[in-house]
């Protein structure tokens, strides 16, 4: 009886158990090769768009589509090997992408998003953007995000949609850009003699523009005196060492010049 007993739990291992682990060895296999075979297939893809000289940002952005596209088809062919009818799981999942995409309709308007930053190339990999709250030099862009190395060297990932529905400002896109500085001066002081002097001092600093040249021209007047308004021009790499550069420039004008200290306005109450 106990020998029958062993025999018939053999049998049944045999007839149901066997199948199963087979099934599941073949997916794990599948998975595996397949995992190689994606690696290869997206290297090809890496290397045919680097010799049709394919920009940068969109053949990142075609990779990654790439890649999901992949792994989706490698996931479906594991379903088949398991004996799950893929058309059983390709409404499944149509039930699901719907419900998903009521749930995370953000993240799908990330992906739209996505999109038209590909198609409108407002800015590319390697510019310096000022969008969605943060300034800094776009690494990477995603299906969804966005990656910016802020001025201060903090990785950031903000949303497609954050940035798109924001203004963006390409900070790389033109040749060069404009700084903006004062200068307060004390009342009865030569404005056009500092000025003239100012002008002379900032065309000798490094990365200052010669065309257009500097400008430092009468802004305004306040109580403590008339106010200059000091203009460099330079590209954006260099855009914070002119600036700094330029504020020393107007101490050592005002040093050179010997110039008076602009007397602070003084507040007088109204009774």
């Amino acid at each position: 009886m106990e020998t029958l007993s062993l025999s018939s739990i053999q049998a049944v291992v045999i007839a149901n158990l066997l199948p199963i682990a087979w099934k599941l060895v073949g997916a794990l296999l599948l998975w595996w090769i397949g995992g190689f075979v994606i690696r290869g297939l997206r290297a090809a893809f890496a290397r045919m768009m680097t010799v049709r000289k394919i920009d940068t940002t969109l053949a990142r952005y075609l990779e990654a589509s790439f890649n999901v596209f992949l792994k989706l088809l490698l996931f479906i062919a594991v379903l088949s090997v398991l004996g799950i009818a893929t058309t059983t799981f390709a409404a499944v999942l149509a039930a699901a992408g719907l419900a998903i995409g009521v749930a995370w309709s953000g993240l799908l308007a990330n992906f739209a998003a996505g999109l038209f930053l590909m198609v409108l190339r407002p800015f590319q990999v390697g510019d310096m953007i000022n969008a969605g709250g943060v300034v800094g030099t776009v690494r990477d862009i995603g299906l969804f995000a966005t990656t910016i190395d802020t001025l201060d060297n903090l990785h950031t990932i903000v949303g497609n949609n954050k940035l798109f529905s924001d203004n963006i400002v390409n900070l790389s896109a033109n040749p060069y850009r404009r700084v903006d500085l004062k200068m307060q001066l004390a009342n009865g002081v030569d404005i056009v003699a500092v000025a003239a002097a100012l002008r002379n001092r900032l065309s000798t600093l490094p990365g200052v523009q010669p065309d257009p040249a500097p400008s430092v021209e009468l802004l305004e007047f306040n109580l403590a005196g008339p106010v200059l308004a000091v203009r460099p021009f330079c590209h954006n790499d260099v855009y914070w060492d002119v600036y700094f550069a330029t504020n020393q420039a107007i101490s050592d004008v005002a040093r050179d010049n010997q110039l008076p200290p602009a007397e602070q306005p003084v507040l007088v109450r109204q009774r």
